[in-house]
């Protein structure tokens, strides 16, 4: 027994010996790298915990994990230990407790507006700007908890894409791809008449003509609009959208550098679409050659316990996502292209099962975090002017599209209900606006103006949809 213990020390010092002995990454980045040495604050300097006692040693944990703050008031928190620490278990409970604050305040926020008789995404929204930076500021981890959020997106469009119906969709093809591709168009020339720059006209006039997939979505499922016409008209544009979005993304830096052509642009936008059309390509091949026979086995291995099947899809539709993302198209497009891989099959209602819990608890974290966007008081104070700017571009969004789909042929009321239900800003607006502004593509007043307008939209979206409803 004692040859064992020496051998087990003897074995833990020379890992120790060789973690020294490497080259750490501090000094690499600085001497490799190109790094820049900055002057960081840690808050609390020794740990609380460390002259605690063993029986309140726990009371402190939250403040184990490190936090630097820099010179512009960004705070920092660890994310990969050193390396004589990465051999014990950290948590990070700081974040734990921020979670569990936006999901009771989701679930309160639900419960009260549906007691109310008012749509609970509502509440999601309430909630997040009740607990966020612009309300009583009770969550302070805020890129780690939108980040988590994001799981929203992707389930939701998952979903969805296992809800699709392409004979359904064959009906609407025409309107959702050429009626959207000319809302877009349309909105992008008005923006590069009206504007003081065409780049920044091109940008807004692109910007606003973006929907929102996610909330939208949830109106739909919430209404039950999903196997309607008007709602395949939705779902159709939405995609198209997103798709669209990706592209913007793309061609975002060649408009705001100085001296770009239009045929630096053009060359983006073919680079992005052929891309685009690979990877569905190859995701259709996948589908009928992998993915049936791998949910089948799962199926087959999952008859005691649900649990396997469960982490297979949602283990393919990350993987699909991570690879979209890689690619340069975004999580959305390869949540929805997973869905659709999945669609119309044999096990496009089981997985629909499986899939459905886990996307509404998500959905209402990545609804509750766009709340925590919104600052309360800025809206307050400058109401004024965005209610306004929301009116202009309600109406003016609702007759473009209606205008748009009327001309393919769709009765008014089909054409006016969905004209209502897109003429919101979408919630990656903001992302959106956060990089514009990184590139110079729009002024500190016009990004505030548009955020705040995108807020008022989306907390008007499930308003509309109630009007929606008593048109078709």
């Amino acid at each position: 027994a004692s040859q064992i213990v020496k051998n087990v020390e003897k074995l833990f010092d020379s890992l120790e010996d060789d973690s020294q002995k490497e080259a750490g990454k501090f000094n690499d980045t600085i001497e490799n790298q190109g790094g820049v040495l900055e002057t960081v604050a840690r808050p609390g300097g020794e740990k609380k915990n460390s002259t605690a006692g063993k029986d309140n040693g726990r009371r402190y944990q939250s403040e184990d994990v490190a936090r630097l703050i820099d010179r512009d008031d960004n705070e920092y928190v660890i994310s990969h230990p050193g390396k004589r620490s990465q051999m014990q278990f950290q948590e990070d409970l700081m974040l734990i407790r921020d979670i569990v604050v936006v999901m009771v305040a989701s679930a309160l926020g639900a419960i009260v507006f549906a007691f109310l008789g008012q749509p609970v995404i509502l509440g999601y929204l309430a909630a997040g700007m009740f607990v966020g930076p612009g309300g009583l500021h009770l969550v302070h981890e805020l890129v780690q908890v939108e980040t988590l959020a994001q799981f929203g997106v992707i389930f939701l469009l998952f979903a969805l894409g296992v809800e699709f119906s392409a004979t359904k969709m064959q009906g609407v093809k025409a309107v959702a791809l050429g009626g959207g591709c000319i809302q877009i168009l349309t909105a992008m020339v008005l923006g590069a008449l009206l504007s003081t720059t065409v780049p920044q006209g091109i940008f807004i006039g692109a910007f606003l003509s973006m929907s929102s997939t996610a909330v939208v979505v949830k109106c739909m499922m919430d209404a039950n609009m999903a196997g309607t016409e008007h709602g395949q008209i939705l779902l159709g544009t939405l995609i198209f959208q997103d798709c669209a979005l990706g592209l913007l993304l793309a061609v975002m830096p060649a408009l705001a550098a100085k001296g770009s052509s239009s045929w630096t642009i053009l060359i983006a936008l073919a680079r992005e679409c052929l891309l685009l059309s690979g990877f569905c390509a190859v995701a259709w091949i996948a589908s009928k050659l992998v993915v049936s026979r791998l949910l089948s086995a799962l199926s087959r291995l999952s008859k005691n316990s649900s649990e396997l099947y469960q982490l297979g899809i949602v283990g393919l539709c990350l993987s699909i996502s991570m690879l979209s993302q890689s690619l340069g198209l975004g999580l959305e497009v390869g949540a929805f292209v997973a869905g659709l891989m999945l669609s119309g099959g044999t096990y496009s209602e089981k997985t629909l099962h499986h899939v459905e819990p886990i996307r509404n608890i998500f959905a209402s974290l990545f609804l509750a975090s766009i709340g925590m966007v919104m600052h309360p008081v800025f809206l307050w104070q400058h109401k004024d002017i965005l209610l306004g700017s929301l009116a202009v571009l309600f109406f003016g969004k609702t007759f473009l599209i209606a205008i748009v789909v009327c001309a393919f042929g769709y009765s008014t009321p089909i054409s006016v209900s969905v004209g209502i239900a897109l003429a919101q800003i979408g919630e990656f607006s903001f992302v959106l606006l956060s990089r514009a502004q990184g590139l110079g593509l729009v002024s500190r007043k016009l990004y505030l103006l548009l955020m705040g307008t995108s807020a008022f939209s989306l907390v008007l979206t499930p308003f509309a949809f109630k009007l929606v409803a008593r048109l078709v």
